[in-house]
């Protein structure tokens, strides 16, 4: 066995999952498990634990080294694990010589852990070329910025990932062609911050001019996606984008965490929740049939039940279809973290209520399907999705094909044929 890369979170570390595994096969490691692991919840923390002993009992004789942001942010807690052999950081993980010092540590039998270096001090991104895709996976990510500058009162990840940085255009359509020539049908540019895409690199080209380029350079590419994004950031160009080229996706993910003003001010969040509904409005214009994701938060410190009702109706006022529910989870460090809390059971109960609102909502949105001649995206011999990443059941159909089909029906769940 060579090196099994066990990832936790985002896309961002999907992506970042094949550049481990080559950094790692190239430094010559064997029988390793790479935990790449998330911080965004305590939860995802307590699973990236709970994965590590459960690997550890099954596969005694393999290495284990864990990175990503929990790693990053709590390397001590995870060297003190017995389970694990390293720590690597968060920026160090992308490098060839943090698998190759981790090689040489484990040949000589050396006692130190860790290996997190200040993600603070990194200013720069290193554009990743990967070919490491399997050939005929359907959807991949391109990593085109990391990091944040900005510091939400609740967020770890800033501490996790640094500094906003960019990956230059140019690099940027290289990895795309690349890809397009493997045969891979869609591309979704992942970020942490992608809206603050470019701002560091010389002449501060946005998202929006990166999207165009993308399609302008790369026409062979079927499928563009943009995975989540700072509606308040969003510029003219990619609005642009959204409105002319069919080879975008209409379908957005927002990043709007609250429905109420004074939460999302304590959140220290730069938009209102009349910004949010506006924007919607603005983009529905531009492309009518357009689906939005959001992320919501429940239970933020202070949120009174008239606070978070304003949440539930913000799914309605938005014409949101895709919620992804987060139960508020007091990361140590944050701003919220000392703000009066929350009790535990009224959080759940206030997920599950958001919950159950998105399902409501995704259900009314597949029974417009029903009649539609949609464009989908063949996934697996089971399911695939259309342009508005709304999942379609499919049998015997290609994988990587993207087939035009009618939506017959709906289960609830995903649209049939």
């Amino acid at each position: 066995m060579s090196v099994d890369i066990v990832t936790f979170g985002c896309r961002l570390n999907a992506f970042e999952a094949e550049v481990i595994r080559r950094e790692a096969e190239g430094a010559g490691l064997q029988d390793t498990i790479v935990i790449n692991s998330c911080a965004v919840t305590n939860e995802a923390v307590a699973q990236a634990r709970q994965s590590i002993r459960k690997l550890k009992r099954e596969r005694p004789g393999a290495r284990i080294v864990v990175t990503g942001c929990a790693a990053q942010t709590q390397s001590g807690m995870f060297a003190e694990m017995a389970e694990v052999d390293r720590v690597i950081g968060n920026d160090d993980k992308m490098r060839a010589s943090a698998w190759q010092q981790a090689r040489s540590a484990f040949d000589l039998g050396a006692s130190e852990k860790i290996a997190v270096s200040d993600i603070m001090a990194v200013k720069e991104m290193a554009p990743h070329l990967i070919d490491g895709f399997a050939s005929g996976l359907p959807r991949v990510f391109v990593q085109v910025q990391n990091g944040c500058d900005h510091r939400c009162t609740f967020c770890i990840i800033p501490y996790g990932r640094g500094n906003s940085r960019s990956v230059p255009m140019g690099a940027v359509v290289e990895q795309v062609q690349a890809l397009v020539e493997r045969g891979h049908a869609e591309i979704v540019l992942t970020g942490v911050d992608l809206t603050s895409y470019g701002a560091d690199l010389p002449g501060a080209p946005k998202l929006g001019m990166l999207t165009r380029q993308i399609l302008r350079h790369v026409p062979e590419l079927k499928r563009l996606r943009i995975s989540s994004i700072d509606s308040i950031e969003a510029d003219r160009d990619l609005l642009d984008a959204i409105a002319d080229d069919a080879r975008l996706m209409p379908h957005l993910h927002l990043s709007l965490q609250a429905g109420d003003d004074m939460i999302l001010k304590r959140m220290k969040r730069r938009h209102s929740r009349l910004d949010a509904i506006a924007f919607c409005d603005q983009v529905r214009r531009l492309r009518p049939d357009i689906a939005f994701g959001a992320d919501i938060i429940a239970g933020f410190p202070t949120e009174t039940e008239e606070m978070f009702s304003r949440s539930l109706e913000l799914v309605e006022e938005c014409g949101l279809t895709f919620l992804h529910v987060f139960p508020y989870s007091p990361r140590p460090g944050t701003p919220a973290a000392r703000m009066p809390q929350v009790a535990g059971p009224v959080i759940q109960e206030r997920a599950k209520r958001l919950r159950a609102v998105g399902g409501v909502a995704l259900r009314q949105r597949l029974q417009t399907e029903i009649g539609a001649t949609r464009n989908v995206l063949i996934e697996s011999d089971s399911q695939g999705r259309t342009e508005h990443y709304l999942p379609v059941a499919v049998a015997g159909e290609r994988v990587g094909s993207v087939l035009p089909l009618t939506i017959a029906g709906s289960d609830g769940v995903r649209l049939t044929t």
